[in-house]
């Protein structure tokens, strides 16, 4: 999979990729940045086994997108905007693999060369659980844009992560220290916490923090030294005769920009209005792209006299849970938008009750059956003629004399017990608001 040029082999000559050059404006207008009309590629110069170049393309001081803003939610009611200092196209490096051999590194190149996004953020971010905020909504807006699958396992996202600490009261933000390389969110978040510990640890000794790139150890879970850090002027940084300045008119732009879908938090505002759902629940929906689509499709299917509240419980409670054991995606979910639609129908015109549609919503993953059917052929129609019930409460009431005498007496508690009995004698089947107005009335 490795071509001659990611190999460094000599006289190869590295060309432009315009997909990557439309994808990096494409992710440039979803974080509302300036796209530059000119922008210039560089030679970063380092040497490193997993480099064969022994440079990398990059851009330096004239990135394609500009500064930037992602607003990230930090609780049910408060937000934060964290902003973005550049997007800057660059080429991946290889991987250097440590545990494959007792006595050797080996050198993966297969994604050497690839087209890369590096996305720059101002220090803004406060703590773990901010970053893990704005990785997700990164990724969130990168998998609306359709220019990043996020990936982290397959390492199409990943996190350089630079953490420094100061005084309580301080302005002056102190010396950092960068970790490489972090392929999971869950990993960030302990890398951060460990590293900002071990820094605040060694302010507190009297000791001095070194500027160095670090490497987070996910079996010790602890951060360890690679190579002291560079700075710019280490890399030797200068344009790259081999491309040309990459200039990109306003029309280009303007096309693009027609093209953008609707991204998360416009989706979010028009959940709350057009839908009438809370904005936790809107956040919950729009969170992933697909779990967006699932949610719009089924309330299409509802029609109009639609229940939004059973529709987005049943999506967020029941469905997520079964796809969380199985671990699989909304996209792939065993229960189509359209069958779910049809049950939680069911339950709003009064077909079948609550407690029932969770044995059918069982009955429906195997093969995406349709709950209606179900309904039929296993005779789970509630039952709601109030003839039918009364004729049923009045047998419970005239074997349960004593409980009802000691009801009317004041033991409210009892008609619990009441309920109880005439589901059981329906088989789970009746109607239990008819049953509770009944009850409540012949008692």
């Amino acid at each position: 999979q490795v071509s001659f040029v990611d190999a460094g082999m000599p006289g190869m000559l590295p060309v432009i990729n315009w997909v990557c050059v439309e994808q990096a404006i494409r992710t440039g207008l979803g974080l509302n940045a300036k796209i530059n009309n000119y922008s210039i590629f560089d030679r970063k110069n380092y040497f490193y086994p997993d480099l064969p170049q022994g440079y990398q393309i990059s851009q330096f001081k004239q990135p394609i997108v500009g500064e930037g803003s992602v607003t990230i939610d930090i609780d049910d009611k408060k937000s934060k905007t964290i902003r973005i200092e550049r997007l800057h196209l660059e080429q991946d490096a290889g991987k250097s693999l440590h545990d494959q051999h007792p006595e050797f590194s080996f050198v993966d190149l297969n994604r050497s060369g690839v087209a890369l996004m590096e996305i720059v953020s101002m220090p803004d971010i406060s703590s773990a659980d901010e970053a893990q905020s704005y990785i997700k909504k990164l990724r969130s807006i990168m998998r609306y844009l359709g220019t990043c699958d996020g990936n982290m396992q397959e390492g199409s996202l990943r996190a350089d992560v630079n953490v420094s600490v100061r005084i309580k009261g301080s302005t002056d933000l102190g010396t950092r220290c960068e970790i490489k390389n972090v392929n999971s969110i869950k990993f960030m978040q302990m890398a951060i916490i460990y590293e900002a510990n071990r820094q605040v640890d060694l302010i507190e000794e009297g000791e001095e923090i070194d500027q160095e790139t670090r490497l987070f150890d996910t079996k010790k879970n602890e951060t360890r030294s690679m190579r002291s850090k560079e700075d710019a002027h280490d890399y030797r940084y200068f344009p790259d005769p081999d491309l040309l300045p990459l200039e990109v008119t306003d029309e280009f732009i303007d096309q693009l920009k027609s093209e953008i879908p609707e991204l998360p938090d416009d989706k979010k505002k028009r959940f709350i209005d057009e839908f009438k759902i809370s904005p936790y629940e809107a956040t919950i929906l729009v969170s992933d792209i697909d779990t967006a689509k699932y949610f719009e499709e089924v309330v299409a299917k509802m029609g109009k006299n639609r229940d939004m509240k059973l529709a987005v419980n049943w999506i967020t409670g029941e469905l997520f849970a079964v796809l969380n054991n199985k671990n699989i995606e909304i996209a792939h979910s065993p229960i189509s938008a359209k069958n779910l639609a049809k049950l939680i129908n069911l339950i709003k015109n009064g077909t079948i009750s609550g407690k029932i549609a969770k044995t059918i919503f069982e009955l429906m993953m195997d093969g995406d059956i349709d709950p209606q059917i179900i309904v039929e052929e296993k005779g789970l129609k509630q039952q709601s003629d109030p003839k039918a019930l009364e004729a049923l409460i009045d047998k419970i009431i005239n074997d349960n004399r004593e409980k009802a005498i000691e009801y009317k007496q004041g033991k409210e508690k009892l008609f619990g017990f009441f309920v109880g009995q005439a589901m059981k004698a329906s088989g789970g089947k009746a109607n239990p608001q008819l049953i509770n107005e009944i009850l409540k009335r012949k008692l």
